[in-house]
């Protein structure tokens, strides 16, 4: 004999309450004491019944969905961001779509089209340069799903965002190599317009004016975030007549390029140059030499963001625009050493 799916009635039956109170207390726990919660949630996990998720989101006109805009899912830095976003979205039962806005075929129309609340109840994007065409449909007031920046932002702040205090943690990297005795500081920057570039290279020279020090136009190089542009500052690095003794990399990636071109040319990192990175990403530990590297909490950051999207979804709310800005630490392994006096 075929056995029934046990139905909202049973769960109602066994919990002594009104099928009613049963979909409040599923559907909006916070509506229904919580003696009465409990003996709801007690009821479902006897009888066996399962919220109908979809049939749920029907009603509530929500996809039960959020898109995550990422700009390269190739780099390992997203790993550990994505992971804090989906802790907090399984524990929501949202599920998350993935989308790279650097392939040609995702952007800007498909982009666009998760715009819609039809598509997802929410969008978090770690690309902070998103063309402008799809900002001013994000923008508040549109009628679009809630957008949560995190890690990166739109160079205006209109929109709310998670991100690490990038500008205090380039000022830590310099406070380091100038307390281990150098002067002649050199920086691999990212991309000159991107908002990472800016708060970093601002903290970074912030802190050499405060230790009366200066940067070199001819020590700045300029990469874009890739163990590719890392190597060729290397190669930049190796034709200066007058190369700095220590160099601030803003991306541990950069770093990782810099380091494995200056071996394939006998140059020893720390012995002959200094090195620090920026993210703290988990091959950094392993890397030869253990990188020194600013830290920034990955996983925090994700999980945060997607916490933040999740109230914006769940209490259909516009609240004033919030940025968060997590702290950083210096962490300190074997590519930086003393300057022999």
């Amino acid at each position: 004999m075929e056995t029934k799916a046990p139905r909202i009635t049973d769960v109602a039956r066994l919990a002594g309450v009104s099928t009613a109170t049963v979909s409040r207390a599923l559907s909006k726990p916070e509506t229904v004491a919580e003696s009465t919660r409990n003996a709801v949630l007690a009821a479902a996990e006897k009888s066996g019944y399962r919220v109908n998720l979809s049939a749920r989101n029907l009603r509530r006109q929500r996809t039960g969905a959020i898109v995550v805009l990422v700009p390269n899912l190739g780099n390992p830095f997203f790993s550990e961001i994505l992971a804090g976003i989906e802790v907090a979205l399984s524990d929501a039962d949202i599920n998350m779509l993935v989308v790279d806005t650097r392939q040609a075929h995702t952007k800007p129309q498909l982009v666009l089209e998760y715009l819609h609340a039809s598509r997802a109840d929410g969008i978090i994007a770690l690309d902070g340069s998103l063309p402008d065409e799809i900002l001013s449909v994000a923008s508040a007031g549109t009628g679009a799903p809630p957008i949560i920046f995190a890690c990166e932002w739109p160079p205006k702040d209109a929109f709310f965002s998670v991100r690490a205090n990038n500008s205090a943690g380039a000022g830590l990297a310099i406070a380091h190599l100038v307390g281990l005795g150098h002067r002649q500081i050199g920086m691999l920057a990212g991309p000159p317009e991107n908002v990472l570039t800016r708060s970093r290279s601002a903290g970074a020279e912030t802190e050499m004016v405060n230790s009366g020090l200066a940067l070199d136009p001819s020590h700045l190089f300029f990469g874009d975030f890739s163990l590719e542009s890392g190597a060729r500052a290397a190669q930049a690095w190796l034709r200066l007549d007058h190369r700095p003794s220590a160099v601030f990399c803003q991306s541990d990636q950069m770093a990782f390029g810099f380091i494995s071109e200056l071996a394939r040319n006998d140059v020893a990192v720390p012995g002959d140059v200094s090195v620090v990175g920026f993210d703290d990403i988990d091959i950094a530990r392993r890397f030869i030499p253990a990188l020194t590297t600013v830290c920034q909490p990955r996983k925090k950051l994700g999980l945060y963001a997607a916490k933040m999207l999740i109230d914006h979804v769940q209490t259909n709310t516009s609240p004033a625009i919030e940025t968060t800005i997590l702290e950083v630490e210096l962490i300190v392994r074997d590519s930086t050493r003393q300057l022999a006096g």
